[in-house]
């Protein structure tokens, strides 16, 4: 099965047929759960480590062999970082989570303090579970959903699979490729060419994604040489996962209310090869950066986008995340079938995120590719619902062979130094012939970084 995702996720991003035969899987097993999570990480994986095989060909000759541990690309679509004597933030705000409504479930996605803020001018204030189920249990899940979002917030009722199939946005999500590409026929000439074993390094990538899939996916790029500048408004924070994705990376902060810091974004953009963003469908155009103007500011930018619901249909716009997308479109109601459970069962991972992250970096690699060798300029749009589709649609897991439990040899022998303290990353999961997948930068805070390119 994880061949069949390859396949999909390959042809999505324009590559060619012939180079599958360049992947070799190794190892067994999966995660526990209703459907396919550790084919679809390994596919995901394989399809970005492919990208930058391809691309390593116009400097070598040849496109190098690629080799993804499943085991451990299972791993890494939970969580990378070992502490070494301290913890992690709780990755959940203490409200968030699955509700009991009149007539099913509902999810409150609270992490954020405005989605937080707009749950409780609809359902009051409340500082536990507790007290929120209680105030849940007296809405039909469809109103509340529909209030919540309203207000500004963040919330899912839960769906199964046949329901959000007849759903106007499950049905408008369908209709999408896994991949949107549109291409300009001719760009300027790009002055850059992939160095052998460094594939990626002299390339410029903004930025522009908050948790997670966006982050993931320059996390990756960053692992093999790109410089990775991320930029984030002066209020914005995620603490949960932020000693994750930032590897790699310089973080800072601008305003874009603000005129100075517009010009200091326009300076940014107009000296990036790749933009990476995850705002909703048009809100960078409400900004006064639509496609045009980006590429007026950068010509020949690669501009690899995310939208949470879809690029059509009624919900385009919807603000949204891994868990709500789970609930939305049928897959955690699979996975209380699945479990015979009386609640919600999500997958065991960020699944979503992950894969959708992992695609984007092979969209934003092929991007360049195709720059080089035929001076087209790409712009690829993705979305986590169109992602859940390609999951849901494999069917259901059927091997059930638990994956060996982690060890210490899973872990690089490196100790990163955090800003949070000393850690350790689990091995590489892929590896790819005369390339080494490692980072030049420890994991940071957000805005610990000067809004520059080094």
């Amino acid at each position: 099965m994880a061949q069949s995702f390859l396949n999909e996720m390959w042809q999505a991003v324009g590559g060619s047929e012939a180079l599958l035969d360049s992947v070799t899987v190794t190892g067994r097993g999966q995660l526990p759960s209703a459907f396919k999570v550790s084919d679809f990480a390994t596919a995901a994986i394989a399809a970005s480590g492919l990208a930058l095989a391809e691309l390593s060909g116009n400097a070598t000759g040849a496109p190098a062999r690629v080799t993804v541990d499943r085991r451990l690309a299972s791993f890494w679509f939970l969580w990378s970082l070992r502490p070494v004597g301290w913890t992690m933030p709780a990755p959940w705000d203490p409200i968030a989570g699955d509700y009991e409504a009149k007539d099913g479930w509902i999810r409150l996605h609270t992490n954020a303090p405005q989605h937080r803020e707009a749950a409780q001018r609809v359902l009051g204030e409340h500082n536990d579970k507790d007290t929120m189920a209680a105030a849940v249990r007296g809405w039909a899940k469809g109103a509340l959903e529909q209030a919540i979002v309203a207000a500004g917030g963040c919330a899912a009722e839960m769906r199964s699979l046949p329901q959000w199939q007849q759903h106007e946005q499950g049905s408008a999500v369908a209709s999408e490729p896994l991949v949107l590409r549109d291409t300009c026929l001719r760009g300027s000439e790009l002055d850059w060419r992939p160095e052998p074993g460094r594939p990626l390094k002299g390339l410029r990538v903004l930025d522009l994604t908050r948790v997670l899939a966006g982050p993931v996916a320059t996390r990756f790029l960053a692992g093999f040489g790109a410089e990775v500048l991320r930029i984030d408004p002066p209020d914005w924070d995620e603490p949960a996962v932020v000693p994750e994705v930032t590897l790699g990376k310089q973080c800072a902060r601008l305003d874009l209310m603000r005129p100075q810091d517009r010009a200091v974004f326009e300076e940014l953009l107009s000296g990036a090869d790749i933009l990476v963003h995850g705002y909703r469908a048009d809100a960078l155009a409400a900004l006064g950066y639509d496609e045009a103007r980006r590429q007026s500011l950068s010509p020949g930018l690669i501009d690899v986008s995310l939208d949470a619901y879809g690029w059509s249909g009624p919900w385009r716009d919807r603000r949204g995340f891994d868990s709500l997308v789970q609930m939305s479109g049928g897959i955690a109601d699979a996975g209380m079938a699945w479990k015979q459970a009386d609640r919600p069962v999500p997958l065991p991972a960020q699944a979503l995120d992950h894969a959708t992250g992992y695609l984007m970096a092979a969209a934003a690699i092929r991007g360049i590719t195709e720059r080089l060798t035929r001076r087209e300029v790409v712009r690829s749009r993705l979305s986590l619902a169109r992602m859940a589709k390609l999951l849901a649609d494999a069917g259901p897991a059927e091997d059930q062979l638990t994956l060996a439990p982690e060890t210490e040899d899973d872990q690089a022998a490196a100790i990163e130094k955090t800003f949070w303290g000393e850690a350790k990353r689990l091995r590489p999961p892929i590896a790819i012939d005369g390339i080494d997948m490692a980072w030049d930068k420890p994991a940071t805070p957000l805005g610990s970084a000067p809004a520059r390119w080094a």
